[in-house]
């Protein structure tokens, strides 16, 4: 039983290391976002455009290798997405 218990450990170390990386991205992500946001801000430009999220849904299907479907890879993106839109809103 010992050797399964310190497999479960090494792949929970390994998926702590991802989330240092998935964390630092999604805020390289959100800092992008917020440029953007100021820019329509400036630009007068609505923070929701429809098409431009469609095309990241699109985007993220294709680059997608698996072993997640295209439909959870999106879920993950809805969310991301949701969250960028409203630091965008509130920015202020």
């Amino acid at each position: 039983m010992r050797g399964h218990s310190m497999e479960i450990a090494d792949w929970r170390r390994k998926i702590d290391e991802l989330d240092e990386q998935i964390v630092r991205l999604i805020n390289q992500r959100a800092a992008a976002a917020r440029a953007i946001g100021e820019l329509k801000q400036k630009a007068n430009l609505p923070v929701y455009e429809p098409q431009r999220e469609k095309d990241v849904f699109d985007h993220v299907r294709r680059a997608n290798p698996g072993p997640l479907s295209d439909v959870e890879i999106v879920d993950v993106y809805e969310r991301i997405i949701d969250v960028m839109r409203a630091l965008q809103r509130h920015h202020d």
